[in-house]
């Protein structure tokens, strides 16, 4: 039996138009993310990628046209119900909680998981000893992961950006989620952190999958499986990289080539 691609995708942006009063900031955008696919979302300055990520993370409700997450069967999620859904993000800026640790701004990221309840144990209030713990070994391991363990203890105003990006991300990835939603997460890094980061991404395709709004081609380019290219608040193109890299429209639109 084939099975469709829709029962595939993690994600499935359906004609999403936005409307700022007579601003029409989106207009009809259709993609979706397949299961254990790396999705980069580009396009010039003022294309419509920061309202499109904010659509999908619910920060902005879509004029008309829908956000749908196949596997769970809903659709225009509120932000706080990404998490319980299985999906994580991360934003522009790191958003860390700067009076906690590194180590609790980690273990935060499981608070939405079954039996999470990390938030009330950094509040002071009922908590099992034990297992805040394991949370605690488990938000060690994945800064190990991330090769900044020798921050576990400082806080969030006295570790470098670029550190700050990677706790962020593994904030996010203690959720375990199916769908990880990325904003400019090249931002800020140098060029061993660049690569140190690409190669993390790549590596979570084995168990989810991940749709990244990215400026820095050099660093989305040979991350990517599929790119989608807005222009004006419209899709433009969509493909491979290599495809994408040949195609007039995206030259003239995003690169400034004359066709």
């Amino acid at each position: 039996m084939t099975v469709s691609p829709e029962l595939l995708a993690t994600l499935d942006v359906d004609q999403v138009s936005v409307r700022f009063g007579g601003l029409l900031a989106l207009h009809n955008i259709s993609f979706q993310v397949a299961a254990n696919e790396i999705v980069g979302l580009i396009g010039p300055n003022g294309a419509g990628k920061t309202t499109a990520f904010n659509v999908i993370c619910g920060f902005t409700p879509p004029t008309s046209g829908s956000v749908h997450f196949p596997a769970l069967e809903k659709s225009n999620l509120r932000p706080d119900q990404l998490a319980r859904a299985g999906v994580a993000r991360t934003l522009q800026g790191v958003g860390l909680f700067d009076h906690v640790r590194v180590i609790e701004n980690v273990m935060a990221g499981a608070q939405s998981r079954p039996g999470g309840g990390v938030t009330r144990g950094l509040l002071g209030l009922a908590s099992s000893a034990r297992h805040e713990r394991g949370l605690r070994h488990e938000a060690m391991a994945m800064l190990e992961r991330l090769g900044i363990a020798r921050y576990a203890n400082a806080f969030p105003g006295a570790i470098p950006y670029g550190i700050a990006k990677k706790v962020s991300m593994a904030r996010a990835l203690m959720m375990a989620p199916k769908l990880l939603l990325l904003d400019e997460p090249a931002s800020g890094l140098d060029e061993q952190e660049l690569e140190e980061f690409s190669k993390l991404i790549g590596e979570l395709r084995s168990t989810m999958s991940v749709l990244l709004v990215e400026h820095n081609m050099d660093f989305v380019m040979p991350l990517v499986d599929r790119l989608v290219v807005l222009n004006f608040g419209q899709v433009i193109a969509s493909g491979s990289p290599a495809s994408i890299s040949h195609d007039e429209a995206v030259l003239a639109a995003y690169l400034g080539v004359d066709q």
